[in-house]
């Protein structure tokens, strides 16, 4: 999976998850709102199996 947006993507709920969880310092809805953002943009990009990440991931986040 070499998609960017995808890459991108992933890396944003995962560090909104980490700030969420106290593992790392920043601002809990400025990360939530750039990882929607991200899995926003990397939607209309992917392949059907990436999209069911991104489908994952959009749950991860809407649970913090």
């Amino acid at each position: 999976m070499g998609n960017q947006l995808f890459q991108e993507a992933r890396e944003a709920v995962s560090y909104a998850e980490q700030v969420a969880n106290g593992t790392l310092n920043g601002d809990k809805y400025e990360a939530i709102h750039k990882a929607k953002n991200a899995l926003s943009s990397a939607f209309n990009q992917t392949t059907d199996a990436e999209r069911l990440q991104l489908r994952e991931l959009q749950n991860s986040i809407d649970s913090i």
